[in-house]
């Protein structure tokens, strides 16, 4: 009786994971964040950045780090006071790493929105249906605003599509908008 519970058991895991749009799971997509974060660091990816080494000042900055049929990776250079608005990553899980700076993070809990920060070298993973919006924080505004606040983030699979949101004067989250897309945290 036992190995037939343990094989319905395997078969209906085997049935989720093959159910799942990627065979990456979060922690590998904050594996490849985290080695993206050392590889910017370390200078691999200089040819990438802005070739006057000037961050832009008025609008977020992005560079896509690697690409393939599974994982998009992007550098996101952040902006004060510019919000990705309430958003989702349509069929694509997400990570992210922090390299400088520190981003706050407001996610959707089903009945409101709850606040988080994430400094230099934390990271943070979210499945599909994760609705947040993402803005620099206040805190990072003290080192400068030349100063990069800059993060990792990985998409898989890669992107294909954003939803925009609100919430409304009941309380819910009300869907605005659907975008196709390759882009990250919105329109760069």
């Amino acid at each position: 009786m036992r190995s037939s519970v343990l094989s319905l058991s395997s078969a209906r895991d085997r049935a989720v994971a093959s159910a799942l749009p990627t065979r990456l799971r979060p922690a590998d997509l904050l594996r490849l964040t985290d080695e993206g974060a050392e590889d910017v660091l370390a200078g691999r990816y200089d040819h990438l950045l802005p070739a006057d080494g000037l961050w832009p000042a008025e609008q977020r900055w992005a560079t896509r780090l690697s690409h393939d049929d599974e994982v998009d990776v992007w550098l996101i250079s952040w902006t004060p006071g510019k919000s990705t608005e309430l958003h989702d990553h349509a069929g694509s899980l997400g990570a992210l790493t922090v390299l400088s700076g520190a981003l706050e993070e407001f996610r959707w809990n089903g009945t409101e929105l709850r606040r988080r920060t994430l400094a230099a070298g934390d990271q943070a993973s979210f499945p599909i249906g994760w609705v947040h919006d993402v803005v620099r924080a206040p805190a990072a505004e003290s080192i400068g605003p030349l100063d990069p606040t800059l993060s990792v983030h990985a998409y898989s699979p890669p992107l294909s599509a954003m939803s925009y949101y609100e919430v409304t004067g009941h309380g819910t989250l009300r869907r605005t908008t659907t975008v196709l897309t390759d882009q990250p945290e919105g329109d760069l």
